[in-house]
């Protein structure tokens, strides 16, 4: 597979530019099982203890929690599916990006600031504060273009790399449902 260059990416920017702002798409689901195995799903289940149902989220551990437990507020990865379909180059390869949720919404910090709710088929979910900026793994398969792209500093309010959640609204989701922009959090 051949990675794309930061020109080719850069060039993708006016497309993700014109992602939904309010009432977005669920473009796909993926539950990681275990370190490394992927499941693409049609319908997946949300619930506050666990985030995706058969995600290894709750099992996993976080190395940004004392005790190495689940980190609450990284229970759900929330991709933009304009960005990860530019920098993984075929939908297939989505899913190798790690996160459970790809959606075709602005998930810049101007359009949803932490706390900002987004309701996606029965269940809800909110923006958490805990940046979410890739790992080693992302620049093995999209290439250090890709990992540069997502996390330059200019563009770091666009969050192309994504966003966290945390289910706050159980219920069940599938792909193609709306996401909708339901509640943000209060300007102090």
């Amino acid at each position: 597979m051949t990675h794309k260059t930061m020109d080719e990416l850069e060039a993708g920017l006016a497309d993700i530019a014109r992602s939904p702002a309010d009432d977005g798409v669920l473009r796909m689901i993926v539950r990681r099982p275990s370190v490394g195995e992927r499941e693409v799903l049609v319908e997946g289940r949300l619930e506050l203890a666990v985030g995706l149902v058969g995600d290894n989220w709750s099992t996993r551990g976080s190395s940004r929690t004392p005790d190495k437990s689940a980190h609450p507020d990284m229970q759900i990865n929330v991709m933009n599916a304009r960005v990860v379909d530019l920098v993984a180059g075929d939908e297939a390869r989505w899913s190798l990006a790690g996160d459970q949720l790809f959606v075709d919404l602005d998930l810049s910090v101007t359009n949803l600031p932490p706390g900002t709710q987004l309701a996606i088929g029965s269940a809800a979910i909110e923006v958490t504060p805990e940046p979410h900026t890739g790992c080693q793994k992302f620049v093995s398969r999209f290439g250090p273009d890709a990992m540069k792209f997502v996390n330059a500093p200019a563009r770091r309010h666009l969050r192309l790399r994504g966003l966290n959640a945390r289910v706050v609204r159980p219920g069940t989701i599938r792909t193609g449902d709306r996401v909708k922009k339901v509640t943000e959090r209060a300007t102090p």
